[in-house]
């Protein structure tokens, strides 16, 4: 039997991850994450559940508890995971609200499977949501839910968070879908961003292309539904980061990490999962030029590069990894020295100790995303800042640089504008890191995960049941 219960979370992946045992035994380990992390305390205290897909293509898992968690597996097929997933999330959707960094594809079977995988979701919530029990669905894998869940039971209190960009009219206008989205989204009563920006870019979507009237951050129904679209920046687990940070292990490996790089004067830093969005061929282009230059050399500076494996069945990537791999062959090839490459590059994943001695072993960390909705990973660095030291290079591009501005602000698309911040942290002397560092640190510290879920969740209890205003019907598509 399905578990019932007064708040529902419903996102593309349950928060644990399948772990084959070599004899043959499976067993559930819990999910890296900052959402895993901010929803756990919400969900013992509501006795929540999570549904989401598991990650493979089994059809016979059941309701299960992982360590209190009940959680509900949503099953996919190879050919769903294919059209739904790979297909219009991440090959269509995913570029689109990116700012077409890479070209966008459309196909109206990725369409249709991605229609049939949100209503498979909105039945698994129907299944297990008690009356009057609150939904909070997460992420452009599953924008129709809300929509489907209100028409099947009108009794929810629905919240949707979008944890990507969304994007200006002019490029969301391309989808062929872009009704249906909207009207999607439009079943929840609050609908959550990263920024500012890309709540009014929905609110004035839904205004031109839907119809409805609007008021600042409000959309009225003709139901006399009130739809209310707002920013909520997410943040990190910050006090668990920077406790991590202070561990004796942790410190530890943070210096076997310099002294494996060969104790270099400074070492600069990138963590992001391989994805064309994040810059990673511009920055270390910049970086390679800066040697080339004789702005720094290799006895003294090393880049460390690690890209997170994702999603290598879609073709993209597969060309982006290759991309990746021939540049850093040709940089250390024609810039390195025995013993001494330019960029120590990784491909890999790694646990969250791992991760923290990184940035502990870090001088400078260069998160250059070409657009991201926040990136955690700038925020996880001054976290496990905990001495003050060290300088972050950041996309302006990035949601984190709307709350991180003592940060070296770039744009990724201009090269010399990158050489040149690197450069300016590389210098920069200790007592002005020391002082961005630590104006950053009270920001993080301040505004972390834990503030971000209870606001989100504040402000879906308060969007008013009823606007009680006489407004005209929507016009047709």
């Amino acid at each position: 039997m399905s578990p019932s219960a007064q708040l529902v979370i419903v996102a593309n992946r349950l928060p644990v991850d399948r772990v084959d045992e070599p004899d043959g035994s499976r067993r559930w380990r819990r999910s890296p994450g900052g959402l895993v992390t901010a929803l756990d305390p919400v969900m013992r205290a509501n006795d929540g559940v999570w549904i989401g897909w598991a990650g493979g293509t089994e059809t016979d898992l059941e309701p299960f508890e992982d360590d209190g968690l009940s959680l509900v597996p949503v099953p996919l097929s190879s050919e769903e995971i294919e059209g739904f997933y790979e297909g219009m999330s991440n090959a269509t959707l995913w570029p689109i609200y990116h700012d077409v960094v890479a070209k966008p594809e459309f196909h109206r079977e990725w369409w249709d499977a991605y229609v049939t995988v949100n209503r498979r979701f909105a039945e698994k919530v129907v299944n297990v949501a008690e009356e009057g029990a609150t939904v909070w669905v997460h992420d452009y894998q599953l924008q129709l839910v809300p929509q489907m869940l209100r028409e099947l039971r009108p009794d929810l209190r629905i919240g949707f968070y979008l944890h990507i960009p969304f994007p200006p009219a002019e490029l969301f206008a391309q989808l062929p879908w872009r009704r249906q989205l909207l009207e999607g989204l439009l079943g929840a009563d609050l609908v959550g961003f990263q920024m500012s920006g890309g709540a009014a870019n929905f609110v004035r979507l839904v205004r031109q292309r839907v119809g409805h009237k609007t008021h600042r951050d409000l959309v009225y129904l003709p139901d006399g539904r009130t739809v209310r679209a707002a920013a909520f920046p997410i943040s990190i687990d910050a006090a668990g980061f920077e406790e991590l940070a202070r561990s004796e292990g942790v410190e530890e490996r943070a210096t076997e990490i310099r002294e494996a790089l060969g104790e270099p004067r400074k070492v600069f830093l990138g963590i992001d999962r391989l994805d064309y969005t994040k810059g990673i061929i511009a920055r270390l282009r910049a970086f390679s030029e800066l040697i080339q230059d004789g702005e720094l050399d290799v006895d003294e500076a090393v880049f460390v590069q690690v890209a997170t494996p994702s999603r290598e069945r879609v073709e993209q990537y597969r060309i982006l990894r290759d991309e990746i791999d021939r540049l850093v062959g040709r940089i250390n090839g024609d810039l390195g020295k025995i013993g001494q490459p330019a960029i120590s590059y990784l491909h890999s994943s790694y646990p969250r100790e791992e991760m923290a001695a990184l940035y502990r072993a870090a001088d400078v960390m260069v998160v250059t995303p070409y657009r991201d909705g926040m990136n955690l990973v700038a925020k996880e660095y001054v976290a496990c800042r905990y001495d003050d030291a060290g300088a972050l290079v950041l996309s302006e591009f990035a949601g984190a640089s709307d709350e991180l501005r003592q940060a070296w602000l770039v744009n990724p698309y201009d090269i010399n504008g990158m050489k040149t911040a690197l450069l300016d942290a590389y210098r920069a002397p200790a007592k002005e890191t020391s002082r961005r560092m630590r104006a950053m640190r009270k920001t993080v510290l301040r505004k972390d995960v834990t503030a971000w879920a209870r606001a989100f969740l504040s402000g879906l209890a308060e969007v008013p049941p009823d606007h009680g205003k006489q407004v005209k019907p929507p016009r047709a598509s």
